[in-house]
């Protein structure tokens, strides 16, 4: 409406969560509160405010509030004080109520650590912090997939795919580099996002956080720790990169549903949550121990909706947002694996074929000094006609790298410096395929193929 700038618009979107003032702008009862800290005092170790502020996660301020609550209730009593640097701190331990209370609360669920957020909060987060609202420079495309030999028009058809947010698909055959080039795009966002530790609904906790999935940022790292400190960050909320997960053949549809742990009586968030606002890779699609169609019909309302509805043992159904680059890579041909209805809702569909010969070549010569070796015409020549001439089998981008490493072990077996020689290309480029193999000719008449003078030295 022009009555802000866009700047201004942009800051206040991507600012961080404010730590809460007060127990009623946790968004939590305090109820669930004083079980979170009843739990987290009965070991008898969280004994002072500080420590509670720590496994809470919930500023001093507001931890000092729920104490003066717990002892209204008689929860708590005073056991003395511990002396610091910064002077002496009132130890508080439970009393016979409050461990009571703790008990009665441990049987509702096990949970100890820090305070969830609303799921409220949690989708308003998710909607402010959209993939899709960052934008991703043609040159930041081009610098992220460097090192791949890849056709400039395999980079125009992947930047935009990329700055929609939406999903697409990888194709081709295998080996030419459909994974690498999934990682490398699930690492080229620079914005930091915002994930909880843990979210709230229906009186249930989920745990988001997974420090093997989010890379967190330490707040005193970067340009953003000044603002971060102003603004008085909200601790059940953990810095982090945008997120990037692979799934392959391992994927059940279970996996993508919340999971309820009996014993400890919370949830677990699925994988595509724990992926939000990050990229989610289904590696080797088509190949999972579930049905593709059985999978494909799980996700069809997510893609085409943008929201996904999760499901708590009670019954309780709750709804949101599906905000993540999902990128399905498939060696088999997508017909045979989806329908038109779900390749409808794959707006990016992108071929990642054989190299070309020229590709070939320089993506040999990079595999052969990574190696400490030079590839000369001759033995790349060598490769080319033994492959394509004398056995008609398909060029792939993997394959350089595979026989210049092989050629190095022989070496290293016979305790040679590193070298070509037409013998141990012969046995590397065996070792491509096996007899049954599509465009396998390699019999003993290869011996009789011309005996090159190949050597190229360290």
């Amino acid at each position: 409406m022009g009555r802000i700038t866009e700047r201004d618009l942009q800051r206040v979107l991507h600012s961080v969560p404010a730590a809460p003032l007060s127990i009623e702008e946790t968004g939590l009862s305090l109820n669930d509160l004083l079980n979170l800290l009843t739990k987290a005092m009965h070991g008898g170790s969280v004994d002072t405010a500080t420590k509670l502020a720590e496994v809470l996660k919930l500023p001093q301020r507001v931890v000092h509030l729920l104490l003066e609550e717990a002892n209204a209730a008689k929860l708590i009593e005073a056991i003395g004080a511990v002396k610091t640097l910064t002077g002496a701190h009132p130890r508080y331990g439970l009393s016979a109520r409050g461990r009571e209370w703790a008990m009665q609360a441990f049987e509702q669920s096990s949970y100890v650590g820090p305070a969830p957020v609303p799921l409220a909060d949690y989708v308003s987060r998710i909607q402010r912090q959209a993939i899709g609202d960052e934008r991703v420079a043609p040159e930041a495309v081009a610098g992220a997939l460097g090192g791949l030999t890849i056709a400039d028009a395999l980079i125009s058809q992947v930047g935009p795919a990329i700055n929609s947010g939406r999903p697409m698909l990888l194709y081709g055959p295998p080996g030419n580099g459909k994974t690498s080039i999934a990682e490398r795009i699930g690492s080229i966002f620079d914005t930091m996002i915002c994930v909880p530790h843990c979210f709230e609904v229906g009186g249930q906790i989920v745990k988001v956080f997974d420090p093997d999935i989010h890379k967190e940022v330490q707040l005193d790292d970067g340009a953003n720790s000044n603002s971060i400190r102003a603004t008085g960050f909200d601790r059940r909320w953990v810095l982090c990169r945008r997120p990037f997960v692979v799934t392959g053949g391992e994927l059940t549809l279970e996996m993508l549903d919340l999971r309820f742990n009996e014993l400890a009586k919370f949830y677990e968030a699925p994988l595509h949550v724990k992926a939000m606002n990050g990229t989610f890779l289904i590696d080797d699609f088509g190949r999972q121990l579930v049905a593709p169609e059985t999978l494909l019909n799980r996700w069809i309302v997510p893609l085409e909706s943008r929201v996904d509805y999760l499901k708590l043992h009670t019954g309780k159904s709750f709804a949101l947002p599906f905000d993540q680059l999902v990128i399905f890579s498939t060696n088999m041909p997508p017909s045979q694996l989806m329908d038109g209805a779900f390749l409808r809702r794959l707006p990016y569909k992108i071929e990642v074929g054989a190299p070309s010969r020229d590709e070939y070549r320089a993506i040999f010569r990079s595999a052969a000094r990574r190696n400490g070796l030079e590839a000369t015409d001759e033995v790349i020549n060598y490769v080319l006609a033994e492959l394509t001439e004398r056995n008609d089998f398909p060029l792939a981008a993997y394959q350089p790298e595979f026989i210049v490493r092989q050629v190095v072990a022989s070496c290293k077996f016979r305790g040679i410096r590193a070298q070509f020689h037409k013998d141990m290309l012969d046995f590397a480029i065996g070792n491509l395929f096996t007899k049954d193999s599509p465009g396998y000719g390699m019999t003993v008449a290869r011996r009789g193929t011309p005996n090159l003078r190949i050597a190229a030295g360290a």
